[in-house]
């Protein structure tokens, strides 16, 4: 079976085609465009990016693939499964999606862009298999901040419940406000870890931690006194990762305290950052997505439409 995922996030074109048979994905994908200077897109112009740039993104997926049409497609919908979820831009994708089906005549599923970066997440970690225990999945992106408690699902897969959050800024939203205030072009991420990994100084922070929640509103504010006083570029990089790792780590730290210690995943295109990867990764039991699938994209959407129709999913709204 070939399912075709497809995720129009408000960073982010995609769409990945997935093979269950041969457990292989092909994906294309194409950022946004956002003018220098300005940190994010208007939903209006999101949607229209969206509309120009996915029948692009899927000739070239299927022009790479030399393929038969798709057996299904499934679709991001939403931002996450919770009522009142919703963002103008997933409307392309999964328009695109139903156009699709009703046109080859193939079944569609939806999915929430969040249960698709989870997806992305365990099938590049080759951590499928905990699908069939409890685990946390951090969801570290621009537009979520949050520790999800995954559960097995016999209808959906997996239930994700929502145990910890950051109460104000997400943390992709302090690296690209600090990325452009340091002169990078949005999204910064990878060139914010880059900065950061000229910085040989060591920070002492203290995470502002309200329960298992974190607050990150302050990692701007001090970043720009940093910039203010002279400090270096490197140096402010590397303060607010640090300021984002340690407020992670307090987050952990509270669920272990709470659940015990569960497996931990991380996905969002802030969990690609090399000084997160690597202070977790020696410290704590956790999986991260590979890059590649760690920041938006509809490898995740493709993978978990394969799984809800093996298990009789004919849609899911």
């Amino acid at each position: 079976m070939r399912i075709l995922g497809i995720d129009t996030s408000n960073y982010t074109t995609s769409a990945a085609l997935y093979d269950s048979d041969t457990d292989m994905i092909l994906q294309q994908k194409q950022i946004l465009p956002v003018k220098p200077g300005e940190r994010g897109l208007r939903q209006s112009d999101a949607v229209f990016h969206h509309t120009v740039q996915l029948p692009q993104i899927v000739e070239k997926l299927f022009s790479e693939a030399s393929a038969p049409a798709p057996d299904a497609v499934c679709a991001s919908a939403m931002p996450r499964r919770a009522k009142g979820s919703y963002m103008p831009c997933f409307l392309v994708g999964d328009g695109f999606a139903r156009a699709l089906a009703a046109c080859l005549g193939i079944p569609r599923v939806t999915v929430s862009h969040q249960e698709g970066h989870i997806a992305a997440a365990l099938y590049s970690a080759g951590a499928l298999s905990l699908l069939d225990e409890p685990f946390f999945a951090f969801h570290i992106s621009g537009g979520t901040t949050e520790a999800l408690l995954v559960r097995p699902d016999t209808e959906r897969c997996f239930l994700a419940e929502c145990v910890a959050r950051s109460l104000d800024l997400h943390a992709g939203q302090a690296v690209d406000r600090v990325g452009v205030l340091l002169g990078l072009d949005f999204p910064c991420g990878p060139a914010l870890d880059k900065l950061a990994q000229g910085s040989e100084r060591a920070f002492s922070v203290r995470p502002a931690m309200k329960g298992a929640d974190c607050c990150l509103s302050g990692i701007e504010n001090q970043c720009r006194k940093m910039v203010e006083n002279g400090e270096s570029a490197a140096d402010v990089a590397k303060f607010c990762l640090e300021s984002i790792r340690v407020s992670l780590e307090g987050m952990l730290l509270q669920l272990y305290a709470q659940y015990g210690r569960l497996p931990v995943l991380f996905s969002g295109g802030v969990a690609s950052n090399s000084l997160l990867r690597r202070y977790f990764t020696e410290r704590y039991c956790v999986r991260f997505a590979e890059p590649a699938f760690s920041a938006d994209n509809a490898a995740g959407a493709a993978v978990l439409g394969a799984l809800l129709l093996k298990g009789g999913a004919s849609r899911a709204d």
